[in-house]
């Protein structure tokens, strides 16, 4: 996104965005790379996405959190929106893998206080996880 700017708009861009907006305090570094990758992935905003989920995995966004925040996308922002961000992060994750620094597996978040939920209206959540293990 920067790299098309002028030089000085780059800089005030990079400095606004990346300075100022990140260390505002209403919300934790968490919270906003949780929301910056679901607003990039929503827009279809794949060139700035492969930098904001590295940000989000260094705030402690974990690979299964990205996977369910893909898997939500799809039924809120549309089915290629979501799928555009698998390679990526797939790739990523790989790459992490290799370096030594992520899971062995991109997987659904877990929590210990969320158990097993069937029905209609989280079948279409295996399917798409489906789909994310089919791709990775």
């Amino acid at each position: 996104m920067f790299a098309a700017l002028p030089q000085s708009s780059k800089k005030y861009a990079e400095r606004v965005v990346l300075g100022d907006l990140w260390k505002r305090t209403a919300l934790e570094p968490r919270d906003r790379s949780i929301i910056t990758v679901a607003a990039l992935i929503a827009r279809n905003q794949m060139v700035e996405l492969p930098k904001y989920l590295n940000l989000a995995l260094d705030d402690g966004v974990k690979p299964g959190e990205i996977s369910e925040i893909v898997t939500h996308l799809a039924f809120y922002s549309g089915w290629a929106n979501a799928m555009s961000a698998v390679p990526i992060a797939r790739n990523l994750h790989r790459a992490q893998r290799r370096a030594g620094s992520a899971p062995a597996r991109l997987g659904p978040a877990s929590s210990p206080r969320r158990g097993r939920r069937s029905g209609p209206r989280y079948a279409g959540r295996a399917a798409v996880r489906q789909t994310l293990r089919r791709v990775s």
